[in-house]
């Protein structure tokens, strides 16, 4: 339940665009400051934030009531998480009929946004039918605890795709800002479990004919530390770490979760989608060879080549 009520005065779409920044909190009291100042410090000031805590023990639900007295409840809401983990805690929030906006973006609670950074994604979305599904992802900045600058994260060759989504999540949700109409899909699929919310986000905005456009241009400094939920996977060892785990089997176990989740909205897909969806979800229960004929054929693929070995030496061992 909201702890309070959405303001009715929302300017009209058009003369300005009011975004809801989902904001999910568990323990966050070490950065969360510092992202909630860059939250203020935008070019873009139409915001609204709705922060869920995830039932944290430290000093995080104090932080959030002080920036609340300090900007207005009318731009800062707190919500109870359904402390299920901070995928459903994310959708939780993204499902919440309550909130009321034109755009919403994800937010992690120990990044630090750039100041351009939802600007820069609402030039684009705003090019995009507002009937029409859409979603603004992209690069990030890698910073350490301290904010020392490590390097970007991959930029990925390829354009967005439902075939790569079923098999690859293209960008972190830290970066997602997405429109009404992408919302609305994922109200229509409910908090179901998936592996993770931006994953899901990338496949059912792909599969049900949505556009994804991914931007090379990093506006977020991401946080590389210890108690990263899910780091970047930008470093050799870190690919080599996710090969590792996708033969232990965690690769196949997301997929079961993300395939049931699909299957539940099978009709929001376009037949073309719904079409490669079965292919690929069929391949996955069939023995070696039709295993692996149904993988290649259903065009499924990574962005990388490395991603593409290892996705076929996958399908081969039965662990997709």
């Amino acid at each position: 339940m909201l702890t309070e009520i959405m303001p009715s005065d929302k300017p009209a779409f058009g003369s300005s665009a009011r975004v809801a920044i989902l904001l999910s909190t568990y323990n966050g009291e070490r950065h969360l400051a510092e992202q909630l100042d860059s939250i203020l410090a935008q070019t873009h000031q139409d915001w609204l934030i709705a922060a869920s805590d995830d039932g944290s023990s430290d000093a995080t639900s104090l932080i959030l009531q002080r920036y609340r007295t300090m900007i207005g409840a009318n731009r800062m809401i707190i919500l109870e998480g359904p402390r299920r983990g901070f995928v459903a805690n994310f959708l939780s929030l993204a499902c919440e009929p309550s909130l009321e906006a034109d755009f919403f973006t994800f937010c992690d609670q120990d990044d630090i946004w750039h100041l351009d950074r939802l600007e820069r994604a609402l030039n684009w979305l705003r090019q995009v039918p507002p009937d029409r599904p859409a979603l603004h992802c992209g690069r990030t900045h890698l910073v350490d605890n301290q904010g020392h600058h490590l390097g970007e994260s991959p930029l990925f060759p390829k354009e967005p795709s439902f075939a790569n989504a079923l098999v690859q999540s293209l960008a972190g949700g830290n970066t997602m800002v997405f429109n009404q109409a992408a919302r609305m899909l994922l109200m229509r699929a409910g908090n179901v479990p998936v592996a993770s919310h931006d994953w899901w986000a990338y496949m059912l905005i792909t599969g049900c004919g949505g556009t994804v456009r991914y931007d090379p241009t990093p506006t977020i400094d991401y946080r590389q530390h210890g108690t990263n939920l899910i780091g970047a996977n930008s470093s050799i060892r870190d690919r080599l770490h996710r090969l590792k785990r996708m033969f232990a089997g965690h690769f196949r176990d997301w997929n079961t979760l993300n395939v049931a989740a699909l299957q539940r909205c099978n009709t929001l897909l376009t037949p073309e989608h719904r079409a490669t969806f079965q292919m690929f979800a069929a391949a996955r229960e069939a023995d070696l060879l039709p295993r692996c004929l149904g993988v290649l054929r259903s065009g499924v693929h990574r962005q990388t080549l490395f991603g593409d070995l290892g996705l076929i030496a996958a399908a081969a061992l039965g662990k997709i």
